[in-house]
């Protein structure tokens, strides 16, 4: 019988040892809150940002592919208003694959800081051309040059061939600022549930749902 080897032991002792939510925690009353998500979302993210929670508009996109087997990955929310969630990618990521065969989604917030979560799930549908190039310019020239790389979730034979890629696609976007990546799509996450989550050191936890029914949302309290 072989032994753990000692980085096993060790990350089991820091497991059983790091602590939940080191921090005052603010307080959350649910009878206060707005009759629809997003101004709740609105306010909860720019607290956050204040609070001083790192990449607060960093989320993870859960997605079903074509067998069924659900895959999830962290990328940037690029706004939220009342059409729903925008976030955007290649059409021929993995990510995109998949929406594209089976649009329903999810989307998970984590702002520790302040011990809080949100859960968006909904439909997600595509946005114009026209929206898809908005967004590619409205970021850096590290990110159009990404974009114009492409070929993302295929496999790579060799580090040396990225490296020649990316250095080809930051030439492009240096000098052709206004050039485009022809698979680079805008998405909207329309929702039709939204769970707010405030944690608390007593494990006395605030789960709040916005669920949608027909044209109107009804909220709803959920034991922790």
């Amino acid at each position: 019988m072989t032994h753990a080897p000692d980085d096993a032991d060790a990350f089991h002792r820091l497991l059983r040892s790091l602590q939940v939510w080191d921090t005052e925690l603010p307080s959350f009353a649910p009878d206060s809150a707005p009759a629809e998500p997003l101004p709740l979302f609105h306010r909860w993210f720019v607290a956050a940002a204040a609070a001083g929670q790192p990449e607060p508009h960093t989320m993870t996109l859960a997605t079903v592919d074509e067998d069924g087997r659900p895959d999830v990955r962290t990328l940037m929310l690029h706004g939220a208003d009342e059409r729903g969630w925008h976030f955007a990618s290649h059409a021929t990521s993995a990510k995109g694959r998949q929406l594209a065969a089976r649009p329903g989604a999810a989307l998970g917030f984590y702002w520790p800081v302040q011990g809080r979560q949100v859960r968006v799930r909904g439909q997600v549908v595509t946005g114009t051309p026209e929206e898809a190039y908005a967004d590619l310019h409205a970021r850096s020239t590290g990110a159009l040059a990404a974009a114009l790389v492409g070929r993302q979730s295929e496999v790579l034979s060799s580090y040396a061939e990225l490296e020649s890629a990316s250095d080809a696609a930051w030439e492009r976007a240096t000098t052709e600022p206004e050039a485009t990546a022809e698979t680079w799509t805008a998405y909207l996450l329309e929702p039709d549930e939204v769970e707010f989550f405030q944690g608390d050191v007593r494990r006395r936890h605030v789960r709040l749902r916005y669920r949608r029914e027909g044209g109107a949302w009804v909220r709803e309290l959920l034991w922790p």
